[in-house]
């Protein structure tokens, strides 16, 4: 039986994997699960009932990290953690970075108060919104554009999960009109854009742009 992913496609965290699963070339299957909306089932593969998870025969895993280290482990042959344990190690911390001190900003501030809070019938905190861009973000970008530096990946030549990691947290920022500066973080920038070519990625990017122009407008449409 394929592997099984569960999460919602606007989840920077089910795109991660996604993304890695491609990169693999992992046969999958995908199963839509709302991050607010999980059936009782759901808690049985993942008990905290956050996405992803997943399923691999009688494996059943959640948090993104953890099934992004598994998959590596066990469908060898990838380079997603670099050639080394240094380099492994870079990109596990560089992960880290994106997922917790990155996300709770671009994904959990600004993507949520633009998209999920009136989604939910909710009203935007604009003012925590600017706070994220103006103080709370360029920190990190500026830590993120120093470590990426000249080169085209955090690890060289080589496509990592760091990048993953990162470029899904732009994204995020990107659907709602939060674009990075290219002048202040030209580095960041240009690995977007560099990641986003690839078609691991770019073969997402229309459902998902599809999905938040539907909401959207949905939200716009007169009572």
């Amino acid at each position: 039986m394929a592997l099984t992913l569960y999460g919602a496609i606007l989840s920077p965290f089910v795109r991660k994997i996604r993304i890695q699963l491609g990169e693999q070339n992992i046969a999958h299957a995908h199963v839509p699960v709302p991050p607010m909306q999980q059936p009782d089932w759901y808690y049985a593969i993942s008990p905290l009932g956050r996405i992803p998870a997943i399923q691999d025969g009688e494996v059943a895993l959640a948090d993104s990290a953890v099934i992004a280290q598994y998959l590596h482990e066990t469908y060898p042959g990838s380079t997603l953690y670099g050639h080394n344990s240094v380099e492994a190690a870079r990109v596990r911390w560089l992960e880290k970075y994106a997922d917790y001190e990155l996300a709770a900003y671009a994904t959990f501030t600004v993507f949520s108060q633009r998209f999920l809070e009136p989604l939910k019938g909710g009203h935007t905190d604009e003012e925590a919104v600017q706070a994220a861009l103006h103080d709370q973000l360029p920190p990190l970008f500026d830590y993120l554009e120093r470590e990426l530096g000249e080169q085209r990946y955090f690890l060289g030549e080589t496509f990592s999960m760091a990048d993953i990691a990162v470029v899904c947290q732009l994204i995020n920022l990107a659907h709602v009109g939060a674009l990075i500066d290219e002048q202040r973080w030209p580095g960041l920038a240009s690995l977007l854009s560099r990641a986003t070519g690839r078609s691991t990625i770019s073969g997402l990017l229309p459902a998902e742009h599809q999905l938040v122009a539907k909401y959207t407008a949905r939200r716009q449409a007169p009572a």
